[in-house]
């Protein structure tokens, strides 16, 4: 476990605690810092809707998006299950028989998972989604890394639900509605830079989110200018910014 990556992403999710930020960044650092800490082999986000509904907000791979999406619209999979029970939920072989999500299984296998776990992203009685570590190989996650993921997910649902001091669940879905409709837009830009360079879809979400990082703009606004046509050809590199 590397204990300074591991501070230094506490750190990283408090911050909505302090300033403000974009939100669809804030919950894809937390699917790449999962990933990094615990050794999965990718993490996914998803969270309610105001109709009660779930929609994918963040993934660390397009595999694990495409695993999450096929889920929710299955209505079948341990994310699900886990939101509604507000409970994890652990499928440790998805190759083995008698499978309790039988699409979802067959889905997952197929795009290299053969197990999952999924964490509530819950305070106290409310549960807004779940966090999803889905492994390479058939077996549970140690023990340890999941206390670990599940107090990363709970740092993140206390920051989403704290910040802008919101107290009322219909404010929260207002919010977390906002959030999931500016996904949409970065799903296009993705798909437009990655057919203009003839890149995959991973590698141009990372070009997207590092030009916005480096230029010190939302994800969500260079995404929409970049659809939109904001600018004829992808931006070059900015300066980075120093490291805090």
């Amino acid at each position: 476990m590397d204990t300074d990556l591991l501070s230094d992403t506490f750190v990283d999710l408090a911050d909505t605690m302090v300033a403000d930020f974009d939100i669809i960044d804030f919950l894809h650092l937390l699917t790449d810092r999962t990933v990094r800490l615990l050794g999965a082999s990718a993490a996914g986000v998803v969270l309610a809707d105001p109709r009660g509904g779930m929609r994918v907000a963040a993934a660390s791979s397009e595999e694990a998006r495409l695993v999450e999406l096929f889920q929710l619209q299955y209505d079948q999979g341990p994310c699900l299950d886990c939101y509604r029970t507000g409970r994890p939920v652990t499928a440790t072989d998805l190759t083995g028989p008698d499978q309790r999500w039988p699409r979802f299984a067959q889905a997952a296998v197929q795009a290299g998972f053969r197990a999952v776990e999924a964490l509530p992203m819950r305070l106290r009685d409310q549960v807004i989604g779940a966090l999803n570590l889905f492994g390479a190989e058939p077996g549970p996650f140690e023990t340890a890394d999941l206390r670990i993921a599940q107090a990363l997910a709970d740092v993140a649902t206390i920051g989403l639900l704290h910040e802008r001091n919101v107290r009322r669940s219909e404010t929260v879905a207002e919010q977390l509605q906002a959030a999931l409709n500016s996904r949409v837009v970065i799903e296009q830009a993705k798909g437009k830079l990655a057919e203009r360079l003839g890149i995959d879809m991973d590698r141009a979400f990372t070009m997207l989110r590092d030009y916005a990082r480096n230029s010190n703009q939302h994800l969500t606004d260079v995404a929409r200018d970049f659809v939109t046509g904001g600018t004829a050809d992808f931006p070059p590199p900015a300066p980075r910014r120093p490291h805090r």
